[in-house]
């Protein structure tokens, strides 16, 4: 047995976990590979809106497990506060997750570090929301993070006070100002609530999962064009968002990756700073962020809207190894009487299809085809029959444009308002 992978091509905050949600029937277990509570994948069901930061979007179907593999990073504060809003759901979360020894630990002084190192860039920072993220994965790989599975460790305490101190003699150098004493309390709250679940040996638990047959997916969070190699580099996340991250993030061996599922807007947003080719920063822009709402679910700051982008969708297809595509908020473009699509880029002088090094510092030209839109409301569309002629053109341009096809399209917020154009697996849902 495989594990199929399910992620986004672009900046993020492209609708995975609705779209994680309405797959989850078809597996067994839903698995986070990396990223923290700076992810924000909402879900909405029966008229109401659900915001996950840090839990697998699998989590409200029964008898499906849920893991936070080794790859993410955990803030106890923020994750306790999920879990206790999901047992007032009357959630089993104690039956249903599990999480990662290997998983490492966010303590309220990254969450400082993070604040002190952006305030100090000035009009230099990247966009960071600020969760200590950074800080975090700096530990991991300068070999000093406390683990989930280090809570059970009789000298626990001894270890997160010398990590602490470690971070307050950088704070000085950062001259800022903080409260340790609330923070750190809460956080102990949320150690104690950790305690309560299963803590396990993920990359064992996986593995032993796909050797009995059972079917997983493997849930990203952000987006590719965030990742720390081949993002946007200095204005991208901090860990590995593409395919190759399931397997480091989850302890699963290349060749076990099946389907790779790739997100993306029918239009492109980014939070934060970073190039962005086709934005719009004008009415058209305005009106696609009011349309689709395009306020970050974690952050609550406004996206930057923009055209598609196929040359940095072609990248993303190309690093991830996509085999299927899923295309979201279909119904926002649904404003507009003509659509803008980038094809190409003019860069230094040239017409390319690809997507440059040196993306931050060189202008880029973004090089349109128009099309014409559906400008109908597609909220109540329940069959695929119903579909504008215009918006089966659209699908069917950006299909032979990427040379894969677009099985899922999304007509709006609710899990009912999603269309199943082809076969998603071996089967049809």
């Amino acid at each position: 047995m495989k594990l199929d992978v399910l992620l986004g091509l672009q900046w993020g905050d492209e609708g995975k976990g609705k779209v994680v949600d309405v797959l989850t029937p078809e597996y067994d277990i839903i698995a986070r590979f990396q990223g923290g509570p700076n992810a924000g994948h909402t879900l909405e069901f029966d008229g109401i809106k659900h915001v996950l930061h840090t839990i697998p979007s699998g989590i409200f179907h029964p008898n499906k497990l849920n893991i936070i593999g080794n790859g993410v990073v955990i803030d106890p504060i923020i994750f306790k506060r999920e879990i206790d809003a999901l047992l007032k759901m009357g959630i089993d979360v104690k039956k249903t997750l599990l999480v990662s020894r290997k998983a490492h630990l966010i303590l309220p002084t990254h969450r400082f570090l993070d604040a002190a190192s952006e305030a100090l860039k000035g009009k230099a920072k990247i966009g960071s929301t600020l969760k200590g993220i950074g800080p975090a994965y700096m530990d991991k790989t300068g070999r000093n993070g406390l683990r989930v599975g280090d809570i059970e460790r009789q000298d626990f305490e001894d270890a997160y006070n010398q990590l602490v101190e470690k971070h307050k003699a950088l704070l000085s150098y950062y001259n800022y100002a903080y409260d340790l004493k609330e923070q750190q309390e809460k956080w102990l709250e949320g150690i104690d609530s950790i305690k309560s679940l299963t803590l396990i040996d993920s990359e064992y638990e996986i593995n032993n999962h796909l050797a009995g047959k059972k079917r997983i997916l493997a849930e990203g969070a952000q987006g590719s064009l965030l990742d720390i190699d081949f993002g946007s580099y200095p204005f991208v996340t901090s860990s590995n968002t593409i395919t190759a991250g399931a397997c480091t993030g989850l302890g699963v061996a290349p060749n076990k990756i099946g389907d790779v599922f790739g997100i993306f807007k029918a239009y492109c947003t980014r939070v934060g700073s970073g190039p962005f080719p086709t934005e719009l920063e004008n009415e058209t822009g305005e009106a696609l962020r009011k349309a689709g709402n395009e306020f970050g679910s974690t952050t609550g700051r406004p996206r930057r809207c923009g055209w598609l982008d196929l040359p940095a969708l072609r990248y993303a297809i190309m690093l991830n190894g996509v085999t299927k595509l899923i295309m979201m908020k279909g119904d926002v473009l649904s404003i507009l009487p003509t659509l803008q699509v980038c094809t190409h880029y003019m860069f230094m002088g040239k017409k390319i299809s690809s997507v440059p090094f040196n993306v931050v510092n060189e202008p880029i030209t973004p090089v349109y085809k128009e099309l014409k839109g559906w400008n109908v409301p597609l909220d109540n569309i329940k069959s695929l029959e119903k579909f504008p002629e215009e918006l089966n053109n659209y699908i069917s341009f950006i299909e032979e444009e990427l040379q894969l096809p677009i099985v899922i399209v999304s007509v709006g917020p609710d899990r009912s308002q999603t269309l199943i154009r082809k076969e998603i697996m071996s089967y049809e849902l």
